[in-house]
């Protein structure tokens, strides 16, 4: 397949698009970075939801922009810098790579990948246990809340699509199972 410049741009812009609901939570709250997200998240009441991210491609998301392959991607696609230096890739590999410092609080790490605040916005406000146990305030302070599997499928497929220099398909409810992670109901 011969490299397309105006395509490739059209998936960045489109990524970025994408990610404008993160855009807006940078606004105006910090990203606190997945291990204290998993300080909670971590137990078996909590559905040992750290390591299922952990254990997870989206853990090792920016780590495989390191790698050869997309090095040479990256060269293909006649990038300025290294893949995990350029916003096209970044855009789907880390979260907060363009986020202003004080955005960014002590345990926040951009080499964490694509993390718990890619999906569930900067958790800086909503990160308490007080406002945690309350859904709906969990929400008003600046969690995003998807209300369906089809919410979540369009947002995945921000950067799941077609456009990707490495797409190879997307099936959403055989992926979405490797990644999902409920809090278990109590018995």
């Amino acid at each position: 397949m011969k490299f397309n410049g105006k395509i490739f741009l059209s998936v960045a812009v489109a990524a970025l698009i994408g990610f404008s609901g993160l855009t807006s939570a940078q606004d105006k709250h910090a990203f606190v970075g997945a291990d204290k997200c998993g300080t909670c998240h971590k137990t078996e009441k909590q559905g040992k939801q750290l390591d299922i991210w952990k254990n997870s491609a989206h853990a090792k998301a920016f780590e495989t922009l390191k790698n050869e392959k997309s090095q040479a991607i990256a060269k293909k696609q006649g990038l300025k810098k290294a893949a995990h230096e350029s916003e096209e890739c970044l855009v789907c590999h880390a979260s907060g790579y363009n986020v202003d410092a004080s955005l960014k609080q002590a345990k926040f790490k951009v080499e964490d990948g694509v993390q718990c605040e890619t999906c569930h916005n900067a958790g800086e406000h909503y990160q308490a246990m007080k406002v945690m146990k309350d859904h709906d305030l969990s929400v008003k302070n600046g969690m995003r809340e998807f209300k369906s599997d089809a919410e979540i499928e369009k947002y995945c497929k921000t950067c799941h699509n077609s456009k990707s220099p490495t797409f190879k398909g997307f099936e959403f409810a055989k992926f979405w199972n490797d990644v999902k992670h409920p809090i278990p109901a109590k018995k």
